[in-house]
């Protein structure tokens, strides 16, 4: 026979029971509020997000009516011009005012289109090189007939007076020929008795004016240099410069000894005392009427007036060199262009 269980028993399992449907009860009421909040903040959130789009839509709508230009209009330019005020619209829709142009230099009435720019201009002058033209003329060092020109591409043309830092420039190339001149040529650009020039024998040489660098007399024969430098020509012809001249003469009699000491020593002419370097008779010495002389000096006929005052008489006189040039493989009447190194060689002479 089984034995009943207590009645306290059941009464703990239906305690038991109980709490079990309360702690259900308890969560299913925590999980409906969970709910409910969820579903607020979804409803808040949605409402925000819709207030936010019709703003931003709003935002939009003003900015397009604003905004100079439509981006989505791929057909018109990234820039946009009134025409009616001349003011440029940018990106930044900040506002830019067209920078004022400067006038052009006028072009003197009558001349073609046959200018030259003036960094060109400056570096044909010898001042320096085209790029430091530009310098010189952005810093306003150079003036075009007394006006300061700073803008760049700027042109000259012919009778424009260009200065710069108050000296007037000449923009001819510079060039440089070397004559062997012939006998019976007069050494000027003009001869009223129409004799035949040493300009002549050049006339074909350049464009370029160029004029003979000293003279030789219309006998005289030899090295003869052409130039339109005139810093050049002032430095070669001026006695303190001392170019040095080598000539070959040829007397119509023996030259003694006496007499070359006489020279070495130094001969008193009506305009001072001769100064002569070297004195010797040409070659081996077999010769004595064939004399090669030396000197610096630069006095009209000098070579010619020493001799005659010791007696002698020339019947040729050749200039064999000058300032270091020679006329080495030119014929008589021939005549060729100056080397760089030449040209360098000169301007290095002091």
């Amino acid at each position: 026979m089984n034995p009943r269980k207590p009645d306290s028993h059941k009464s703990e399992e239906k305690k038991y029971d109980n709490r079990n449907a309360g702690e259900n009860k308890f969560r299913s009421k925590e999980s409906n509020n969970k709910s409910d909040i969820r579903t607020k903040n979804n409803k808040k959130e949605a409402s925000s997000n819709a207030d936010y789009n019709k703003k931003k839509e709003h935002l939009s709508d003003e900015k397009k009516k604003t905004n100079p230009y439509n981006r989505t209009d791929r057909t018109k330019k990234s820039s946009f011009r009134n025409k009616e005020n001349d003011i440029s619209f940018k990106d930044n829709n900040k506002t830019s005012f067209p920078k004022e142009k400067k006038a052009a230099r006028p072009r003197p009435s009558g001349q073609n289109d046959d200018g030259v720019r003036l960094n060109k201009y400056i570096a044909n002058a010898g001042v320096c090189s085209r790029r430091d033209a530009d310098v010189l003329i952005q810093s306003g060092s150079v003036s075009v007939n007394g006006i300061v020109i700073t803008e760049m591409g700027s042109k000259v043309y012919p009778g424009d007076k260009v200065s710069y830092d108050g000296n007037v420039l000449n923009n001819e190339k510079k060039v440089y020929v070397l004559l062997n001149k012939p006998k019976d040529f007069i050494t000027t650009s003009d001869d009223p008795q129409k004799r035949r020039t040493v300009l002549s024998l050049i006339s074909g040489a350049c464009k370029e004016r160029i004029y003979p660098v000293g003279r030789l007399d219309r006998m005289t024969t030899g090295v003869l240099l052409f130039t339109n430098d005139g810093d050049l020509t002032k430095k070669l012809t001026h006695p303190k410069h001392g170019v040095r001249k080598v000539y070959h003469v040829v007397l119509d009699k023996n030259f003694i000894k006496a007499d070359m000491m006489k020279i070495i020593e130094g001969v008193e002419l009506e305009d001072g005392v001769v100064d002569v370097d070297k004195v010797s008779y040409v070659g081996e010495g077999t010769d004595k009427k064939e004399i090669g002389v030396e000197l610096h000096s630069g006095k009209n006929r000098i070579v010619r007036r020493l001799f005659e005052s010791l007696g002698y008489n020339i019947l040729k006189l050749d200039r064999v060199s000058f300032a270091g040039l020679t006329k080495k493989n030119l014929k008589k009447g021939q005549w060729r262009f100056l080397t760089p190194k030449e040209v360098s060689f000169l301007n290095m002479l002091k």
